[in-house]
């Protein structure tokens, strides 16, 4: 994760593209280390997101809007004062540094025209959103910065402003030829992807590895081990890689692995290639997605960790004990094969010999074939016949009672895997209280002493179709029944991934026939909140709730149906909406 000066450059592309010219009309601190700006031009209206938190500094375009305290900061007040309906005049990035400028002309109270900017560090734990006069000294800051906390620079009111020391040997190779890139990482004794980042400003560990990728070295090969054409080599990717960035050539991306989002960037990154990369539209965007995915992923899987921990151990057993039991089924097939040993020792055994091993016969089973049954010796024709009959009887109860315990621990391993999805699909802590009741009611933990339900708000998610139609998903078990037998009416529509385990889908039906999009895009819901959602292709059951019924005495979420509609899907959501019920 890397809000580097690469991304900076993306972002002050946007913003000139999007609030350069318009007025601020709202200026909100709704944290004490974060701005929301709300801007109006003639492209329509643009909230500028703005944070200094040091573990989480960011800037991006959002819609969403935030609640601000009743009694605002002062630096809000500040900035009220000063640039309240104010012009944004200029954008820009000094250097490729993680600094943006916002430069705003606003009228005094003696009407005269004046210049004000807004500076947003965007450096980690140094992380500030300064304001200056137009000769750069301090109005304020977000952050006040002390002689006592830093012996460098001081962020305090009426002190001049600089841009924080950076390392002097540092080149912004948006201006440099190859060649003069070729000269200044040329001897350097560091790594391939380290002597990349510290050559040159805006260039994170992430940025020098993806071109180290593109030119075919390996990053952490020293510098000092590769030819002068190796390196020229490199010099050439560095200076086609910022010819990208000069001519405004980004492309937002967002890497996951397992569903986990672990990478941003305002350009491709190839090297990921065992990785799923989703493009995006803006680097607005791309920034608010990851954070929000981010905090909601780390929050959620944190606290659901010691549920998955009991249910992966279950699976485990379970699914140990299913191989077992399938091979013990297996073995058992062999009984028919005693069960002719005996009745063909029946037939012939009359002749046998005292000690006989072996008795060969014809089998009239199998068209007269030869056939050999080995023979206890000790044992006589009648003692030797029974002992195989004895074999039958004994694996044919086996697999009788197999055929009971492998559609008992089937249906074990199902439910597993259908609580697993749902810690999955879990969102918020409420979500977590269902589930963690579904695993005490079914014994996979033990019952607290108390033994009192707590209550919680956790609820099916809501979309909306792009026709209208209200649709429904269940979170976990307990919603998928409630939502199936107890909210869906006769007439709406159910959705299921086909064999796997998932959410129940139910579109409410207004009457008449529903348009084709609506049963494309319930099944996209089906498919996304099931255990297939990674893959390219599901196939998805759908039929009227009316038809859909539940055994008595199954598992919550277990449901059967014997007439149904199917379709294939790519369970991409992108573009359906959910509703905040």
């Amino acid at each position: 994760m890397a809000f580097d000066g690469i991304v900076i450059a993306g972002l002050v592309h946007e913003l000139n593209q999007t609030i350069l010219n318009t007025k601020i009309s709202k200026i909100a601190q709704p944290e004490t280390d974060e701005l929301l700006l709300t801007c109006k031009g003639a492209k329509g209206q643009f909230r500028v997101a703005i944070s200094a938190n040091a573990s989480l500094p960011f800037l991006y375009l959002t819609d969403t809007n935030k609640p601000s305290p009743i009694t605002a900061p002062t630096f809000c007040m500040v900035l009220r004062k000063h640039i309240a309906n104010g012009r944004i005049i200029k954008i820009s990035q000094p250097h490729m540094e993680r600094i943006i400028h916002i430069d705003i002309e606003h009228l005094d109270e003696m009407g005269d025209l004046c210049h004000k900017t807004l500076v947003v560090e965007l450096m980690g734990k140094h992380s500030n959103i300064i304001f200056c006069n137009d000769d750069g000294t301090i109005i304020d800051s977000i952050k006040h910065v002390s002689s006592a906390v830093s012996s460098l620079r001081e962020v305090l009111p009426g002190k001049p402003y600089f841009i924080p020391a950076t390392q002097e040997d540092k080149f912004n190779a948006i201006n440099m030829s190859a060649e003069q890139i070729y000269e200044a990482i040329a001897g350097k004794p560091k790594s391939v992807c380290k002597a990349i980042y510290t050559t040159f400003t805006g260039v994170s560990p992430l940025i020098a590895s993806e071109i180290a990728f593109r030119s075919g070295i390996d990053s952490d090969q020293p510098l000092a081990a590769c030819t002068e054409d190796e390196i020229h080599h490199i010099a050439n990717n560095i200076a086609w890689f910022f010819d990208d960035i000069k001519n405004y050539r980004f492309q937002p991306v967002i890497v996951r692995k397992e569903k986990k989002p672990v990478e941003f960037s305002a350009v491709s990154l190839t090297m990921y290639q065992d990785y799923d990369i989703e493009e995006m539209d803006s680097i607005s965007r791309m920034l608010e997605v990851f954070y929000s995915e981010r905090n909601v992923y780390s929050r959620i899987h944190q606290k659901s960790a010691d549920l998955r921990r009991i249910i992966t151990t279950a699976l485990e057993r379970n699914e140990k004990k299913y191989q077992l039991q399938l091979k013990q089924q297996k073995d058992a097939e062999k009984r028919e094969k005693y069960k002719l040993y005996g009745e063909l020792i029946n037939v012939y055994g009359y002749h046998l010999q005292e000690g006989a091993r072996e008795l060969v016969c014809e089998n009239f089973y199998d068209e007269n074939k030869e056939i050999h049954i080995p023979l206890d010796p000790q044992k006589t024709a009648r003692e030797n016949s029974q002992k195989y009959f004895d074999k039958y009887g004994k694996l044919k109860r086996t697999a009788e009672a197999l055929e009971v315990q492998l559609k008992e621990t089937k249906d074990q391993i199902d439910h597993l895997e259908s609580i697993q999805n749902a810690l999955n699909i879990a969102l918020t802590a409420d979500d977590l209280v269902q589930i963690k009741e579904e695993m005490i009611e079914y014994g996979f933990i033990k019952k607290n002493r108390s033994g009192k339900k707590i209550k919680t708000k956790s609820k099916p998610f809501h979309y909306l179709s792009s026709d209208g139609y209200d649709i429904y998903v269940g979170k976990n078990n307990y919603q998928n029944d409630e939502l199936t037998f107890k909210f869906a009416t006769g007439n709406d529509w159910w959705f299921h991934a086909k064999k796997m385990p998932g959410s129940h889908v139910v579109v409410k039906n207004k009457g008449g026939e529903m348009p084709d999009r609506v049963f494309e895009e319930a099944g996209k819901l089906a498919g996304y909140y099931s255990s297939g959602r990674e893959s390219d292709k599901i196939e998805i059951d759908y039929l009227q709730k009316k038809n859909v019924k539940k055994p008595a005495g199954s598992a919550p979420g277990f449901v059967v149906y014997y007439t149904n509609y199917s379709l294939t899907i790519h369970p991409d959501i992108s573009d359906l909406t959910l509703l905040d019920d």
